[in-house]
């Protein structure tokens, strides 16, 4: 009767050290979640209303593509580039204008001097400058001699990069010439359960001067961040959070492998208890 007694009251014991157990592998996992989650708090509705989006700047090595119309078919083609590529299933370059054919018409690569050679134009400069810009620029050198002309320019060559901890880190490229920082991660498949959400790392170069942003996904605040839209050639690079740089550890791992190996022990217990 004692020894029944006793083997009950170990039972209970072992069921309430087990029920302790789960309650905190579920409120562990409680606050996991919450690290995963992004824009947490507050908006500020009158201050995140507006949308801060620059409008992305032409940079060397970019490749953009122009093509000048006016009432005048004939005498625009003048301005635009002949599509006479050479035996190349890419597309081939241009002779001697650094010029391709695309599906969007002649395209121009701008190069080390952040210049573009064009038709009847001659060599100018365009890097530093947004589409807007290059666009005045344009009419303002042709006016004079089309009728109400116009220009549409396509940038050929926006990428965006991300690497870390993301599903599928990789280069993507963007075919509407705008997206944000969250569009880019859905690109690649959202962020691992280990990539720091409070410290994602956007590095700029725009005509050799770099520049850095550190943004917290977590805070609605990125939102009016000038880093929220990303601008073509942008890397962003996920950190790993310390949980995965514990998991690394070796020391860490042995400790989980004996945790692991007690509660084997512990429910091989419980199982022949019943048993008898």
């Amino acid at each position: 009767m004692f020894s029944l007694y006793n083997r009950n009251l170990s039972m209970k014991k072992l069921s309430l050290l087990l029920s302790l157990f789960a309650g905190i592998v579920f409120f562990c996992s409680c606050g996991n979640t919450r690290q995963l989650q992004y824009m947490q708090g507050q908006f500020d509705t009158v201050k995140l209303s507006q949308a801060n989006y620059p409008e992305p700047v032409i940079q060397k090595n970019d490749l953009i593509s122009i093509t000048i119309y006016s009432d005048d078919p004939k005498a625009s083609a003048y301005y635009n580039l002949p599509l006479q590529t050479t035996a190349s299933s890419t597309g081939g370059n241009m002779i001697g204008l650094g010029a391709t054919e695309s599906s969007s018409g002649s395209s121009y690569l701008v190069d080390e001097a952040g210049s573009i050679q064009m038709p009847q134009l001659g060599r100018f400069e365009v890097a530093g400058l947004t589409k807007k810009q290059l666009d005045s620029v344009i009419v303002s050198k042709v006016k004079d001699k089309l009728q109400n002309p116009y220009v549409i320019i396509r940038m050929l060559s926006y990428k965006i990069t991300l690497l870390g901890e993301v599903s599928k880190p990789g280069q993507f490229t963007i075919p509407t010439e705008r997206v944000s920082l969250l569009e880019a991660i859905a690109l690649a498949g959202d962020l691992t359960p280990y990539g720091r959400r409070e410290n994602v790392l956007i590095i700029r170069e725009i005509n050799g001067q770099r520049t850095f942003a550190r943004l917290d996904l977590k805070s609605p605040d990125i939102l009016g961040s000038p880093f929220f839209y990303l601008q073509p050639n942008d890397m962003v690079y996920v950190d790993v959070n310390k949980t995965k740089a514990a998991l690394n550890d070796q020391v860490v791992v042995r400790n989980i492998a004996i945790v692991t190996s007690l509660i084997s022990v512990l429910a091989v217990v419980v199982s022949l208890s019943r048993t008898n």
